[in-house]
């Protein structure tokens, strides 16, 4: 009975002696916590200022208070006695093989942390990247989502986006559409330029600054091809490109003006009767 006296005696100044540190650590958490989420808060305002994209500064709030929450709870830990320095090795090496696990997920995290920083596209561009063109649906932490112009989706991980070239389409309000026309050896050449510029003024859609330019730019096999570089708003690209290639080919059959196409002559020589094996 004495022995049981003893060790209730001894829990019980255990207890006593252990209740400050456990209350102390307690208040430590809740005040740690609630401090946390202040921090949050002044972080999202900040962010919002600074007009961040949405989806990185939710992820960069998570990854703040996440870290302090960790350091709170390391600190928590040391102040009711527990070795800390075992603790923090385990959560290193917890991270080292959580990191080497997910070293793909990891370099597209990166990518789409500089893709929003950086911004060498946003949503609703049309871009070519990766063997792929289309209009930017979303930009994820770790895809971007490209929407083709046969509504197919394409899910691109950000890190090949990222360490890739990218070429963008919408990042100007104006673009230049070259074509090249050509036309017959005998047909009229001054004729034929007259033709053409008369079509580009005509097209109200076409920029006058800078100036369409219409040269010869090449004395081919079989043909004398114009380029034709004229300049318009990013939006009527496609559509100006059609209209004028039809408009052309119109034009030039009305004033009687060919289109060379590339031909091949064959010239066939008899054989005589007494030499079937042409020797």
């Amino acid at each position: 009975m004495e022995t049981v006296n003893q060790y209730a005696e001894q829990l019980l100044a255990m207890m006593v002696a252990f209740l400050p540190r456990l209350l102390s650590a307690g208040l430590t958490l809740m005040l740690g916590l609630w401090i946390i989420k202040i921090l949050g808060r002044y972080v999202e305002a900040a962010l919002e200022r600074s007009k961040v994209d949405i989806s990185l500064s939710r992820f960069f709030i998570s990854l703040v208070t996440m870290g302090l929450k960790l350091l709170l709870l390391v600190s928590v830990a040391s102040m009711v006695g527990m070795a800390t320095t075992s603790f923090v090795a385990i959560l290193g090496a917890a991270g080292l093989a959580v990191g080497l696990a997910l070293q793909g997920s990891l370099a597209n995290f990166a990518g789409g942390v500089l893709i929003l920083l950086l911004k060498p596209f946003r949503v609703g561009d049309v871009i070519q990247a990766q063997g792929f063109t289309g209009r930017v649906e979303a930009i994820q932490i770790f895809n971007t989502i490209l929407k083709m112009p046969d509504n197919k989706t394409v899910i691109i991980p950000n890190g090949a986006l990222s360490n890739g070239s990218i070429l963008n389409f919408s990042l100007e309000k104006t673009r230049r559409i070259d074509f090249t026309f050509g036309i017959g050896y005998e047909d009229d050449l001054r004729k034929a330029r007259n033709l053409l510029r008369r079509l580009v003024e005509e097209d109200p859609r076409i920029l006058r600054d800078p100036s369409p330019q219409i040269v010869v730019a090449q004395l081919a096999d079989s043909s004398v091809n114009f380029a034709v570089r004229v300049w318009c708003r990013a939006e009527d690209y496609w559509q100006i490109y059609f209209d004028m290639l039809e408009k052309v080919k119109l034009a030039f059959d009305d004033e009687g003006i060919t289109i060379p196409y590339p031909q091949r002559e064959v010239h066939l020589h008899p054989v005589p009767a007494n030499n079937p094996q042409g020797e």
